[in-house]
């Protein structure tokens, strides 16, 4: 796959040494080499934002497996770091932009890999307007003046689903307009924002632990998930972790503007990731052991913003909060950021719909400002369903993650063949002189657990239990929402494939002795 742009087009940008990362593939360099380790990390972490996921889907975690929920938290982790393991090894043997798209492309075949990264781009699109919306449970909680629509601030009101999607579409024309000044600027916002972050998940920690009203063993109570059963309680409450633990792959997604890509991507991959896990895991487990009450309803509706302003008092919860909106903020504008890259990569290869604009990078600021526009938009689109119903708000964040696992099951599927076939090695140096990130002789084994994990997480999320998706009753769509999303994606993806197989074929030019016959 190489570059189908003219070099007159697109103006060369500062030179960097890294600049053969991408020219073995064929592809010169444009966006602008600005992101150094911290910055790297920072993509991955706040993509996955600890603090926004898990305050955004502690009550639905809750409400369907009780205390016990907390155990999926290190299973998901555990999981998700086989399927990091296996991208930091990509990370480091094709540091290229739109990493799922790319990955999948040259473990397999272009038409595969473009179906991964079109699932993928649109999960990414779903994901921003599902982080959006993580606003509503945190602003009103804040001061009541942010609630601009009705009384009722419950995101599964219709009063507080339709604030939730005002609020929503005012964040995306920021971090739109963020995407499309200077990725320095994006950078900047992006560490200070991990950094309050981090320091604000340590604390809410460290708060939480020292006022505890019960001791740990809680967690092994099981008198949440009566009504389904453990297995099946268990299955609905990963759900929140699910959801937390995903985008670490950012870090590949940023290959090109990230100095050393070969050493230090497939590094902050992993790190991001455990760092989030570890974090993620013990706010849950501070929230269940401080929360003034396990029974009085609260944990399933209000979630963790309860125990935060109950526990730790009005006035400090509130401030850990304001750290919250800036967490939610930061992972909006990094989720925005990594689909703009998957469409810039795509369109760069003239795989997508008016690729030449989607591929067009402004030279003075590095930056792909179409698909920041594009993303932006459809993003906003979306939000526009949570009008319809507050339900809504459950089946867009559902249907995100199950994009996102099914495209990582794309690339670690293939990966897995090519491995068996004795095709894939990581062979080579870094920058520096080191070995490139690989798994070596366990490679297989890892491998395999990962495909496996993927596929069992893409259909336990997929899966249509009325009681998740539709509990009221009398919306199958809502029920069926995944389902019919995806199918909806990959129908159109297959007539786009064919619409544009028939136009080649029709600007190919007859070859001389057709044209003689």
């Amino acid at each position: 796959m190489t570059t189908t742009a003219p070099s007159d087009v697109r103006p060369d940008p500062p030179h960097s040494p890294d600049d053969r990362s991408l020219t073995e593939f064929g592809y010169r360099q444009e966006l602008h080499r600005s992101l150094g380790r911290y910055a790297s990390f920072a993509a991955g972490f706040s993509f996955i934002s600890v603090l926004t996921t898990v305050f955004q889907f502690f009550a639905f975690g809750y409400a369907f497996g009780g205390p016990v929920f907390f155990w999926t938290w290190p299973a998901v982790l555990l999981g998700q770091l086989l399927v990091a393991a296996c991208f930091a090894e990509l990370a480091a043997r094709y540091p290229i932009s739109g990493a799922i798209y790319q990955w999948s492309s040259r473990l397999s075949n272009l038409t595969f890999g473009w179906f991964a990264g079109w699932i993928m781009v649109i999960g990414q699109i779903v994901v921003v307007a599902a982080a959006a919306l993580a606003l509503q449970l945190v602003l009103p909680a804040i001061w009541s003046g942010f609630q601009l629509i009705g009384t009722d601030t419950a995101v599964t009101s219709a009063d507080g689903a339709a604030n939730a999607a005002v609020l929503g579409v005012i964040l995306l024309v920021l971090t739109t307009l963020v995407n499309i000044l200077d990725n320095r600027v994006m950078s900047v916002i992006n560490r200070v924002g991990v950094t309050a972050e981090i320091i604000g998940a340590v604390l809410i920690i460290v708060l939480l632990l020292t006022h505890s009203e019960r001791t740990p063993g809680i967690t092994f109570h099981t008198s949440g998930a009566a009504q389904s059963g453990l297995f099946g309680a268990l299955m609905v409450g990963s759900f929140a972790a699910a959801y937390v633990m995903i985008g670490f792959d950012s870090a590949g997604e940023m290959s090109e503007e990230t100095h050393h890509p070969r050493r230090t991507a497939p590094r902050t991959i992993l790190v991001a990731l455990g760092a989030a896990g570890l974090l993620a895991t013990l706010i849950v487990l501070g929230g269940l052991l401080a929360a003034p009450s396990l029974t009085d309803g609260h944990l399933s509706v209000d979630g963790l913003s309860y125990v935060l302003t109950s526990s730790l008092g009005d006035g400090v919860g509130r401030a850990l909060l304001a750290d919250v909106v800036v967490a939610i903020a930061v992972a909006t504008l990094a989720i925005q950021t990594a689909a703009c890259r998957m469409l810039f990569s795509m369109a760069r290869d003239g795989q997508l719909p008016f690729s030449a604009r989607l591929a067009k990078v402004n030279p003075r600021t590095g930056m792909p400002s179409a698909p920041a526009v594009v993303v932006g938009v459809l993003a906003a689109a979306l939000l526009l369903l949570n009008f319809a119903s507050p339900d809504a708000f459950l089946a867009i964040g559902t249907t995100c993650i199950v994009m996102l696992y099914l495209a990582y099951a794309m690339v670690t599927g293939p990966l897995l063949v090519r491995r068996l076939r004795g095709q894939f090695t990581v062979e080579g140096t870094d920058e520096e002189g080191a070995k490139l990130f690989s798994l070596g002789r366990w490679g297989v084994p890892v491998n395999a657990l990962a495909l496996l994990y993927g596929l069992v997480m893409t259909v336990n999320l997929a899966w249509p239990r009325a009681a998740v998706y539709d509990p009221a009753g009398g919306h199958w769509y809502f029920q069926w929402f995944t389902v019919l999303f995806l199918t909806v994606t990959v129908v159109i993806g297959v007539v786009y494939r064919a619409y544009k197989a028939r136009a080649t074929v029709a600007k190919t030019p007859e070859a001389p002795e057709a044209v003689a016959a």
